[in-house]
């Protein structure tokens, strides 16, 4: 499962390289080119880092289970897959790939970017109590983990969504800093390492 988080730290990196882009380019413009949308994807791309590290995570993990290499969890073993999946899982000489792709159906068009969709998913693979190991990690409590989490995706939906646009000044964008990017980058990359520490 370790690729799960190789990927994440990749995509992180990303946002961090997008990041001194809009640095750089702050410093060697004009303040009359606005480069908010920089900040603003950034936030974009954290969230979807986090949203494909727990896919990844999941799959990987699910597969494992099938492997025998984890345990079931009871939320494993309560997982539908298509009579598909079980007869070409039934063959001879199959592979887990059978697996993978009932994960890869199934999750497709899930996001796992609240919370409790993080914590759902984990379920799969893991019995472990989820933010409360996760804010005992970061020595926080779990409450205020889940609440940063969700005021990060909340301004990831107002500008995926809404184009950042504050209804109560038509036209005008919500503010952004730069401070704001690195904190929820900061925020993303430690709860996405904890997990990893915490599940694996």
């Amino acid at each position: 499962m370790q690729t799960a988080l190789d990927q994440f730290r990749v995509s992180i990196q990303r946002v961090r390289d997008l990041h001194a882009l809009y640095t750089y380019f702050s410093a060697a413009t004009t303040p009359a080119l606005d480069l908010s949308d920089l900040l603003r994807a950034q936030i974009v791309l954290c969230v979807s880092a986090l949203d494909f590290y727990v896919h990844e995570l999941t799959r990987l993990g699910m597969i494992e289970i099938v492997e025998g290499k984890r345990p079931p969890t009871p939320a494993f073993l309560r997982f539908r897959v298509s009579l598909d999946g079980v007869m070409t899982g039934m063959q001879p000489g199959a592979t887990s790939s059978w697996m993978d792709t009932e994960v890869r159906i199934q999750h497709g068009l899930l996001s796992f970017q609240q919370a409790d969709k993080v914590a759902h998913a984990i379920r799969l693979i893991s019995t472990v109590e989820l933010w409360k190991e996760v804010g005992n990690s970061l020595a926080r409590p779990a409450e205020d983990i889940k609440s940063n989490l969700r005021l990060v995706v909340q301004r990831r939906n107002k500008i995926a969504h809404e184009a950042d646009i504050d209804p109560s000044y038509p036209g005008t964008r919500w503010p952004i800093t730069s401070a704001d990017v690195t904190a929820a980058t900061d925020f993303i990359e430690r709860v996405c390492e904890a997990i990893h520490q915490i599940v694996v």
